[in-house]
């Protein structure tokens, strides 16, 4: 079973698919190419990343790949929880700018979808928190891009306080959406 659910920007969807539980633990197909792709998702992933954050607050993001690097996303929690968050950054989109958010978490066992366009990023909702995400395109780090996670034009409502937020450096220093040329152009 694969539930599929849009989440108000174009190509954005959280996916929940089938756990089974017995007294041994459990069994998940976290992605299955011929399920998603009768729904009309048709991603050929070509890298998996797993990231641990030791405290709440922990900021990733908000990033993304441009092209020819681009880089679909498939994200989900294997401990904790998070908020995550995508922007739409594809010049003349209608909803250019737009973001949505979504809490992941173990608990719920559900994921989030973002395509190549919009930048990702998450803040970790408790301590210990690891979440693992499939890519579409190898990293390149000559490709690598970041926006400001607080972008006042993008206004993203995160429920951690600024003050409790823990960054990198690179993303401390991330321009605003303004400032960049993504690299991404709306059809």
């Amino acid at each position: 079973m694969v539930e599929v659910r849009k989440l108000g920007l174009d190509g954005v969807f959280e996916i929940r698919v089938a756990k089974f539980e017995d007294p041994r633990g459990f069994l998940s197909e976290t992605w299955n190419a011929g399920k998603l792709a009768d729904v009309g998702i048709a991603i050929d992933f070509v890298q998996d990343n797993q990231s641990l954050s030791r405290q709440r607050g922990v900021v990733r993001g908000l990033h993304y790949q441009a092209p020819p690097f681009a880089q679909d996303k498939l994200v989900r929690v294997l401990r904790g929880s998070i908020f995550d968050v995508a922007v739409d950054i594809r010049k003349g989109s209608p909803s250019f700018g737009d973001w949505v958010g979504l809490t992941l978490s173990d608990k719920e066992w559900n994921q989030i979808l973002v395509p190549k366009g919009f930048a990702h990023g998450f803040v970790t909702l408790e301590p210990d928190t690891e979440v693992a995400y499939k890519v579409s395109a190898p990293y390149s780090q000559s490709h690598d891009r970041s926006i400001r996670f607080d972008d006042p034009d993008i206004g993203a409502e995160w429920p951690v306080t600024a003050a409790d937020m823990i960054l990198s450096a690179k993303d401390a220093a991330a321009p605003l959406l303004t400032e960049v040329e993504t690299g991404f152009v709306y059809p």
